[in-house]
């Protein structure tokens, strides 16, 4: 009996040790729906589920036996790349969210929601028919280069060490942040069969693709919301080429894939994942 423990312990304890030695940045898919802290503790419970390791609270960060952390949140509605830090990788994460980005993203004219997307109440509709394309990409002009925006009520922004989204929600009554200076690198109108556009986007950290989508309705003298948003691009981590959908959250893939970087070093191309894994 005492040899059959100890031979089933020494995988599970070989497992394990592989997972808290790594180092670096990876990416994977997020989906709509659950929140990116949602998504990173889905991720860390593959991980260890696979090394042997039975969880209770993954969200419990004291004595903590794998250190995960991700680069920069996206909505619950949102999918697309999230950069994941593991290990000394979590240090990293500072640039992620400074870096630039890329986005996909869907509006919709004529309609305005309270959380500035598709998941929010509608607060306005306003007349849009009167909105051309050369309208659109006439407008999309002056929010390019150094812009100030003013971040959404509902978002991830804290007020004493709280969510605004999570104090809006328990009735709090709360007040729009100051607009404050961000970078959009590049802005082109994709597609437009009105009501919807398809906008591609590069922007720099603390930027809102939702606050863009609003201010736009508005400069168009009508409204608008967000109705779907992928993030394609973050840092130098690709939806095409670089990020682990949910079945591939294994030890091996995440080896494969992994950027390994240290304190003080700096974030280089990451490998190509595969074409068996794309």
């Amino acid at each position: 009996m005492a040899g059959s423990v100890s031979s089933t312990a020494a995988p599970i304890t070989s497992s394990l040790s592989k997972l808290q030695a790594l180092n670096g940045l990876f990416a994977i898919y997020k989906k709509q729906g659950p929140t990116s802290a949602d998504v990173l503790n889905t991720l860390k419970e593959a991980l260890l589920k696979e090394a042997g390791v039975k969880t209770s609270n993954p969200r419990k960060r004291k004595n903590q036996q794998l250190k995960l952390g991700h680069g920069g949140t996206l909505d619950s509605a949102a999918s697309g790349v999230l950069v994941v830090g593991v290990g000394n990788g979590t240090k990293m994460l500072s640039k992620m969210l400074a870096g630039s980005k890329k986005y996909v993203a869907v509006g919709e004219l004529g309609t305005a929601t309270d959380t500035l997307d598709a998941t929010g109440s509608v607060i306005l509709e306003k007349g849009f028919e009167h909105i051309t394309r050369l309208d659109m990409e006439d407008k999309l002009k002056s929010f390019t280069g150094e812009i100030m925006q003013v971040p959404p009520l509902y978002s991830a922004l804290k007020k004493d060490g709280q969510r605004l989204s999570v104090l809006l929600k328990q009735g709090h009554k709360v007040e729009a942040k100051p607009a404050r200076p961000v970078t959009v690198y590049s802005l082109t109108l994709q597609e437009f069969r009105s009501p919807l556009f398809t906008l591609d986007i590069e922007c720099g950290g603390g930027f809102y693709v939702r606050s863009l989508v609003d201010d736009l309705g508005k400069a168009l003298s009508s409204c608008a919301h967000v109705k779907e948003l992928i993030r394609t691009k973050q840092g130098p981590f690709t939806l095409q080429d670089h990020v682990l959908r949910e079945e591939q959250w294994t030890l091996e893939n995440i080896l494969q894939s992994l950027q390994p970087c240290s304190e003080g070093d700096q974030i280089l191309d990451p490998p190509k994942l595969a074409e068996t894994n794309t």
